[in-house]
């Protein structure tokens, strides 16, 4: 069974910068163990396989997967079909702002595209998911030596670790800048004892000391549970990011905006607009978007595999 494929390099706007992401616009026929089969061949954070909508509000329907599994939902995956099946021809573009709803496992997922002389420039999503918070981490000490840092090298007071979710849950540690940042080497020994029975394995590390001017915040993310070592942009934490920020930001009415950098220590360079909005200190809608380029198309033969 022969499958096109393209593939494009999510929040940036360059190829070469910004998460790899693959697609496949057609996917009827598969399984879920072809599936998954398929990420693991990319190898890529997510691969995207794309189906027939299952109700009348939809556009189409999306299953995502990791190498490792399937996810109800991911940020980069989401806005980058939004960009790939625009730039196919797959979804019509309507003027300067073109509207789709992707069925995903969390749900219906709202995704704006912008266009520029008739091309897809840059894609939104809007949260499915108000953020959830978790249960309390473990220590700052067990998290710095699972990070392989000092405990000076984490923040604390109003800044303390926190898991939260938007669709998919992350665990936010504030490090206390980009030295430290760049420092951080996960110790997969103590990343199994301290997360593996709890709320969410994905460890999400920031700071608020940027490189680029016009940038808010610096990140990385990790989780091996997933088959990502480090992903260069992860667009379902930056929806949770929003809820972390936005939570403790004293805005009781109006929409915050903060561009977060990303994937930089692994020459990934990418950049993710985030923005929330707040209504009587409520978060009412968390939004995030970037740029995509279209890297490479292809066929992918599949082999058939039971289910």
């Amino acid at each position: 069974m022969r499958h096109k494929f393209y593939t494009a390099d999510v929040f940036s706007d360059r190829i070469f910068g910004g998460n790899p992401l693959a697609v496949l616009p057609n996917a009827r026929g598969l399984n879920a163990q072809q599936m998954q089969r398929v990420a693991k061949e990319f190898n890529l954070s997510e691969t995207v396989f794309v189906f027939p909508a299952e109700t009348s509000q939809g556009t189409c329907r999306l299953r995502i997967f990791t190498p490792a599994t399937e996810i109800p939902f991911a940020g980069h995956p989401t806005v980058g079909t939004a960009y790939i099946l625009s730039a196919i021809g797959e979804i019509a573009l309507q003027g300067e702002v073109t509207t789709v709803i992707f069925e995903e496992g969390i749900g219906a997922v709202p995704v704006k595209i912008r266009t520029e002389a008739g091309k897809p420039i840059y894609s939104e999503l809007t949260a499915a998911q108000l953020p959830k918070f978790g249960s309390e981490p473990p220590s700052v000490a067990e998290l710095a030596s699972m990070l392989s840092l000092e405990i000076s090298d984490l923040l604390n007071g109003e800044d303390y670790p926190q898991a939260v979710s938007c669709g998919l849950p992350f665990l936010f540690i504030p490090l206390r800048d980009r030295e430290a940042l760049g420092r951080v080497k996960l110790n997969r020994e103590r990343w199994q004892q301290l997360l593996s029975n709890y709320w969410t394995s994905s460890v999400y590390v920031f700071c608020y000391d940027p490189e680029l001017e016009g940038s808010d915040i610096r990140a990385r993310m990790f989780d091996p549970g997933l088959g990502i070592q480090e992903d260069p942009a992860t667009g379902s934490a930056a929806t949770a990011l929003a809820g972390y920020l936005g939570t403790r930001h004293p805005l009781t009415d109006g929409t915050l905006k903060w561009v977060v950098e990303q994937g930089f220590e692994m020459g990934r360079p990418s950049i993710l607009q985030v923005e929330v909005d707040k209504e009587n200190n409520q978060i009412k809608e968390i939004r995030v978007g970037g740029s995509s380029v279209l890297v490479s198309e292809g066929i992918i033969e599949i082999p058939d595999i039971e289910s």
